[in-house]
């Protein structure tokens, strides 16, 4: 009697696990909680806005006053009823995510979408975020040894997105 090798089950159940988490994604799942930790509900964020640096603009409520009208950005300073921000357009993913790392080291909040950045306070950026859509990402401002503080890097919480 042939009997089938262990490999062959565990490779199906790994197959079975692949199209499963497939599955998952086409459905729309998030990586974040349903409720808010007290019991109530949370919207789904709705997806990022897309367009030119004066499109986001004007989806965002602002009339923006354009500072830098480069090949590989364009960057304006906003205002709202929230508050100011900074609205930058890229025309790559990747220098957008260059700019964002090189900018974190300066810590804030970063709302950001595909090709866009907007940067200000927390309570801004959560405010563009109901209109723009977006993922938050915040960072703490980094110290160099030289600045003073004399302590370690230890507990240092780095960068988080939510």
């Amino acid at each position: 009697m042939a009997t089938e090798p262990e490999w062959r089950g565990a490779r199906r159940g790994g197959a079975t696990a692949v199209v499963l988490a497939g599955f998952l994604l086409l459905a729309g799942c998030s990586t974040e909680p349903a409720d808010d930790g007290k019991g109530q509900r949370r919207p789904t964020p709705k997806p990022a806005a897309t367009g030119t640096l004066e499109q986001l603009a004007k989806k965002a409520g602002c009339d923006p006053n354009v500072q830098t009208d480069a090949a590989e950005l364009r960057q304006a300073n906003c205002r709202t009823d929230e508050g100011r921000y900074i609205l930058t357009t890229f025309a790559t993913d990747r220098g957008q995510r260059e700019w964002i790392n090189e900018a974190k080291d300066y810590g804030g909040s970063y709302l950001v979408g595909r090709q866009w950045v907007a940067v200000g306070e927390p309570d801004v950026v959560a405010a563009l975020r109901g209109r723009l859509g977006g993922t938050v990402e915040t960072a703490s401002p980094h110290h160099s040894g030289d600045s003073g503080g004399g302590g370690s890097e230890d507990g240092h919480s780095g960068h988080r997105k939510s």
